[in-house]
């Protein structure tokens, strides 16, 4: 019945503010931290104050209730069994470990109360660590002794009434002083059908402790025994149930100081690989920074030596500019203002001026580009043991000056993978030495134009680009390769697609007798034969061709096509040779 589960409905009971559940001693109530007032042990084994109980808000589930349910409590033993019926229950929550507390008929008076606790409540007490003890008779004054055969507590007045009265004249009287030792103090437990008798035997057949007029009441044959009896048998079958608990106890605080190992070896490994993560991250970005520092310094030297290029080749313009215009202005004067004898004496100067200034050589376009580009993908070396990436580049691929390059390129076979080699270059026909071009392949057929074959491209990272395709028919394919949308050296070019490469079925020997194991019936496609009957071809005999070949078509290459289309007895004996 203390099992955690979650209610039906209603509200789930709430602490108090200001308080905090936890484990509070064998004296204190974990709600209201004082003195145990009334405790109540719950299902769960937890003690709390009545009163605590009764301000916790209950929550309704529904649930089948009988008469064995298992929610022990002292007012519950003396109800009658009833049948399983579906009915409301009513319930809390335990303050201390939350476990779902079903309340019996009786509410939170009828659990069981805690007399253990109320023991240690006595003897602590007793001890002056607690308020003083009042007299269990009057409920008035403050206990001065303690009557050990009736284990009651008595005030001054109430002591000297209890030895005046014959039947507790001789009870033994002990001050509440010389009691501080005692580790136990029983108090006499009534019972709760007559307050008036306690509770000294038990009911086998109801499982209950029963008072004197019990058993010739209710229980009246029913087999009860004295509690100092019953306890011996009772207590074994508690005995019995703590030794089958106590290993569970010792593994659950093993498994709890195993979690708590693991817990703190894996604190410690979180930070170590914290660590290294933060070292290797902390390296990292300063192999980043320093190679992006190199490459900002590169940046600026190759601005520096393209600007200064630049100057140079625009001082140079500018000064030839300025002579030019001297000896135009000069000219031009000289043809209008000049007098005929003037003209013709100054003519050598000028012309041989002029003739100079014609002669000077020039470019009229920039001698340095502003092409620089980087690629963040590109390899960069190591830098403090880091791989990097990034590399800045002046080069600019040069259609025109990219050439193609591969044993298939203007041949293939039908559905076999044909293939070739661009190879990117720049202006000055130098390799570009590094990928992230933008390749543009297209394979169409002659007579289908509308179906190009799929083409892939494969960027190498060193300035080379592997392409393949597969025709799957025969025919003539035009092949189209751009780089940044213009064709390269060779494009558009033509590819014969042949049929699909024949094997050869037969074996590449040097002979007949050889190849076969000296089979009579073993053929030859050279035509060869043996005398004695052999049908195939042999050293030195009419026929053979003196070198190797194939016996199914007689061709002298080992790596080539096969022609062979004989009928099919001369395929039975070329069989034979292949299977040998």
């Amino acid at each position: 019945m203390a099992e955690k589960r979650k209610p039906l409905l209603g509200f789930v009971g709430k602490l108090p503010s200001g308080t905090t559940p936890g484990n509070s001693g064998k004296t204190r109530c974990p709600l209201c931290m004082g003195l145990f007032k009334a405790p109540r042990l719950l299902p769960c084994l937890h003690t709390v104050c009545t009163t605590c109980l009764e301000q916790l808000e209950p929550f309704s589930v529904v649930d089948i209730r009988g008469g064995d349910s298992d929610t022990s409590s002292e007012g519950s033993v003396f109800q009658e069994l009833k049948p399983r019926t579906l009915q409301p229950q009513i319930g809390i929550l335990c303050p201390v470990c939350d476990a779902q507390v079903d309340l019996p008929m009786g509410g939170v008076k009828a659990l069981t109360i805690d007399h253990l606790a109320m023991n240690d409540v006595m003897l602590e007490s007793l001890r002056g660590e607690g308020q003083g003890l009042v007299c269990d008779l009057c409920s008035d004054r403050e206990v001065e002794k303690r009557c050990q055969t009736c284990k009651a507590n008595l005030c001054h007045f109430c002591c000297q009434a209890h030895r005046r009265q014959k039947k507790t004249t001789y009870h033994t009287m002990v001050d509440l002083k010389d009691l501080k030792g005692y580790s136990q103090m029983g108090k006499p437990i009534p019972c709760p059908a007559h307050p008036a008798e306690e509770l000294r035997r038990f009911c086998e057949l109801c499982d209950q402790p029963v008072c004197r007029d019990c058993v010739v009441g209710e229980h009246r044959e029913h087999p009860c025994e004295l509690t100092s009896s019953a306890v011996h048998k009772h207590g074994d079958s508690v005995r019995e149930l703590l030794k089958g608990t106590q290993p569970h106890v010792e593994a659950l605080e093993k498994a709890l100081a195993q979690i708590e190992g693991t817990n703190g070896a894996l604190q410690e490994r979180v930070e170590a690989v914290a660590a290294d993560v933060r070292t290797f991250s902390e390296g990292y970005i300063r192999a980043i920074e320093e190679h992006r520092d190199k490459l900002l310094k590169q940046l600026e030297d190759i601005r520096i030596q393209k600007e200064n290029s630049l100057q140079l080749q625009k001082a140079q313009l500018e000064q030839l500019l300025a002579d030019m215009r001297t000896g135009v202005e000069f000219t031009e004067r000289l043809l209008t203002s000049g007098s005929d004898l003037e003209i013709l004496i100054t003519k050598g100067v000028v012309m041989e001026r002029l003739t100079k200034l014609n002669k000077v050589a020039y470019s009229a376009r920039p001698g340095v580009n502003e092409k620089i580009t980087f690629s963040p993908k590109e390899k960069a070396g190591l830098c403090r043991g880091y791989e990097v990436y990034g590399a800045i580049s002046t080069k600019e691929v040069d259609p025109a000056k990219c050439v193609l390059q591969g044993e298939d390129l203007h041949r293939a076979r039908e559905k076999q993978t044909a293939s070739f080699t661009v190879i990117c270059k720049d202006a000055a026909g130098e390799s570009m030495g590094r990928g992230g071009e933008n390749i543009q392949v297209a394979v169409v057929p002659k007579d289908k134009k509308d179906s190009p074959v799929k083409t892939m491209v494969h960027d190498n990272k060193d300035g080379t680009y592997y392409v393949s395709y597969t025709p799957k028919e025969p025919g003539i394919y035009t092949v189209f390769v751009c780089v940044k949308e213009q064709h390269v050296q060779g494009s558009p070019f033509t590819v014969t697609v042949r049929k699909r490469h024949r094997s050869h079925p037969g074996v590449f020997h040097c002979c007949t007798f050889c190849s076969s194991g000296g089979q009579k019936t073993a053929r030859c496609a050279c035509g060869g034969t043996m005398p004695g009957g052999y049908l195939g071809c042999g050293h030195g005999h009419k026929g053979h061709p003196g070198r190797p070949h194939w016996s199914c078509c007689g061709k002298f290459t080992e790596k080539s096509e096969c022609t062979w289309a004989g009928g099919q007895s001369a395929a039975r004996s070329l069989l034979r040779t292949v299977a040998l």
